[in-house]
């Protein structure tokens, strides 16, 4: 079966109130793992900002967005994953033109 590979952008937010060094973790955790299953284009880390609503109590979170290339099948795992890691609290991956 052909691969598909197709244009990306995922946003993520991490928990802010890890430490820098977790923070870091979380972030390089996911980019690494979208290198090794694609390519990253580029990464932009947004930081600390305020959500627009509270997301399990919290006011903010730590925003990173990264355009990539990848499989189509990677991106449902992908989106698997960041559903069961409890340092993400909301993670979204769209399709770029």
């Amino acid at each position: 079966m052909e691969k598909k590979i197709g244009s990306y952008e995922t946003m993520f937010i991490v928990n802010p109130q890890l430490s820098e060094d977790d923070t870091k973790a979380v972030i390089e955790k996911f980019t690494a793992l979208m290198a090794e299953n694609g390519e990253i284009e580029q990464i932009s880390e947004w930081g600390k900002r305020r959500l627009a609503y509270p997301i399990n109590d919290l006011m903010e979170g730590y925003y990173v967005l990264v355009n990539h290339k990848a499989d189509t099948q990677f991106i449902r795992e992908l989106t698997r994953l960041f559903n069961i890691n409890e340092n993400v609290m909301r993670a979204m991956t769209t399709t770029r033109a």
